[in-house]
């Protein structure tokens, strides 16, 4: 399979692009990462999000099998850029793949999309968080609204740990964490089930291997 991954230095989508070696295609904005996904064995391509036009990310787009939405504008970015690459790359990238006529999208976004802001949630009240569950939420309506065979994750807690194998996947599940390496192993096993198509999937670790979880899931 050809996958593209947008957000391809990223740390899931470099555990992914490893995941998947030859078939992945990472877009990166920044020519000094080019090297950091070719070393995964994965195809590195040069593409901002924040700056493309539907048409140069659709020629990047024809012929693959699915793409992958794990961009994010990362700590230390303010509210601007968190709609600009946490909702805006996302709908450019969706626009990008209906016009290549590539149907399977998977989308990383994040427990806590969809659900309103808890009174103190926002860590140091600046808004960021706020922004970012806000960017999330639009991505995730605005490509529920596509023509095209989606499938939402939503993770927890983000951590470096080692992968287990072992989550908690479902519409809805507990507060919690999971490891990087569990959400690109999850992602892997979503684009071999195309039955998930049109599921939204919150992910946070667990005691259930990945592969059961997915197929209960179809």
């Amino acid at each position: 399979m050809r996958i593209i991954i947008a957000g391809g230095h990223g740390k899931i989508a470099l555990r992914l692009a490893a995941r998947l070696k030859s078939g992945a295609v990472g877009l990166v904005r920044n020519p000094a990462h080019l090297a950091d996904v070719e070393a995964t064995g994965a195809e590195a391509v040069l593409c901002d999000l924040e700056r493309a036009s539907v048409e140069e990310v659709a020629r990047i787009v024809e012929g693959a099998d699915a793409v992958v939405f794990a961009a994010g504008a990362g700590p230390g970015s303010g509210a601007a850029r968190k709609d600009t690459v946490d909702r805006g790359a996302s709908v450019l990238l969706a626009d990008a793949a209906e016009r290549a006529g590539v149907r399977r999208f998977i989308q990383i976004s994040s427990i806590g999309a969809g659900k309103p802001i808890a009174p103190g949630r926002d860590p140091g009240d600046d808004g960021v968080w706020a922004a970012y569950i806000k960017a999330k939420t639009e991505a995730e309506e605005d490509l529920r609204g596509r023509d095209l065979a989606w499938t939402i994750v939503r993770p927890g807690r983000l951590t470096d740990e080692p992968g287990t194998g072992l989550v908690r996947l479902a519409p809805e599940v507990p507060p919690g964490a999971v490891p990087r390496d569990d959400v690109a192993a999850v992602v892997v096993a979503l684009l071999d089930n195309p039955g998930t198509a049109g599921r939204t999937l919150e992910l946070v670790a667990g005691d259930t291997p990945i592969i059961d979880l997915v197929a209960s899931n179809e």
